[in-house]
């Protein structure tokens, strides 16, 4: 029981799967829809970026996912979910950042929580269950 409850691997793996798992799924849902990333491209040009750059968003939700859970050059995918999350909390989510929801929850938690893990899996690394183990 003990050697269970000390397992970095295992620990690293489900956090990895959990990860990546979720924010795929937010991939797939522009694959799915994909007027949405012509949305997020005319928030960008609003700002002053390249609209074009919204198809990053493919890359930080189906691609760097992938690496995560795969464990393929992991550190750099929980990277790429880093600089995916800055980029929305910013453009999409700046207004929340001090608020709470009226369950008394932080607005933009799961933001956090994405953006966070992503720091967490980029400096942890895949650990031993990995495709290629760093």
């Amino acid at each position: 029981m003990n050697a269970l409850m000390y397992n970095d691997a295992l620990g690293k793996l489900i956090l990895r799967l959990t990860l990546g798992g979720l924010m795929l799924l937010h991939g797939i849902a522009k694959i799915n829809k994909p007027g949405t990333v012509d949305y997020i491209g005319n928030v960008l040009s609003d700002v002053g970026f390249p609209s074009a750059l919204a198809y990053g968003v493919y890359v930080g939700e189906i691609i760097a996912p992938l690496m995560v859970i795969l464990g393929v050059y992991c550190r750099i995918g929980g990277l790429v979910i880093v600089v995916n999350m800055i980029f929305a909390i910013l453009l999409m989510h700046s207004g929340d950042i001090f608020s709470l929801t009226k369950h008394g929850g932080w607005a933009i938690e799961l933001q956090a929580f994405y953006l966070l893990c992503g720091a967490a899996v980029m400096f942890l690394g895949s650990g031993r269950h990995a495709v290629r183990p760093d």
